[in-house]
């Protein structure tokens, strides 16, 4: 679909009032959202709150994703502000993050890639606690550089895995001041590695924001694994 065939459905969407509400609900929470938060908020029933997810999913505005869990019942569908939707219609989820991490370098005076690091760290924890485990690290960072808007791309040559990331979002800050971001990015993703273990980070290949391209590379670690 082209750029502005996306944009008229995101408008069409956004159109309703109510759907417009319950848009502006999820980007602006700090965790993936249930449908039945969102009946409460809206005083809805929940078949029409469902209709409304559907046409912001349909329009790529939203992700719907299972909740992950332990304890006993059906899992709940749970909604977050789809990343390339991030500094549109009101939406500063991804520009809001990476602004709270450079103001977090600034205050302790980190270099970013540090403070990547600390990151990639706490969100490993988050993972391994909510039970997303892999028997292959490198699912999981491909997992979540996608869940960050980065579009992955995975080539794998045995050990060594390239992951070539056909979307920045942060394009109009990384072409300003690259260095930073790149570093950032690289700690972002050296801190996951560390903190799920399996993989390490060899490099990353930095390539115009705006063109993408960069290619991360990282390794397998540990003994050879069997194609399944």
């Amino acid at each position: 679909m082209a750029l502005d065939d996306s944009l008229q459905q995101e408008a069409r969407a956004l159109g309703d009032p109510t759907r417009h509400r319950i848009f502006r609900y999820i980007a602006e929470a700090e965790h993936p959202v249930g449908v039945a938060e969102l009946t409460e908020f809206v005083q809805l029933n929940h078949n029409a709150v469902r209709q409304h997810l559907a046409v912001l999913k349909d329009a790529a505005l939203v992700v719907e994703e299972v909740e992950e869990r332990s304890r006993p019942g059906r899992p709940r569908l749970l909604y977050r502000l789809h990343p390339e939707v991030s500094d549109r219609w009101g939406a500063t989820g991804a520009y809001s993050w990476l602004a709270s991490l450079l103001a977090s370098a600034v205050r302790r005076r980190q270099e970013p890639r540090q403070v990547g690091r600390q990151e990639g760290h706490r969100l490993a924890a988050e993972l391994v606690d909510a039970g997303a485990v892999a028997d292959d690290g490198v699912d999981l960072l491909e997992a979540e550089m996608r869940r960050r808007g980065f579009r992955p791309t995975r080539i794998d040559k045995g050990r060594r895995v390239e992951i070539v990331l056909g979307r920045c979002p942060f394009a109009d800050v990384a072409e300003t001041d690259p260095e930073t971001i790149c570093q950032l990015h690289r700690g972002l993703v050296e801190g996951l590695a560390e903190g799920v273990g399996g993989v390490g980070v060899e490099r990353l290949v930095a390539r115009d924001p705006h063109r993408a391209g960069c290619r991360l590379v990282v390794r397998r670690e540990g003994p050879d694994r069997i194609p399944a």
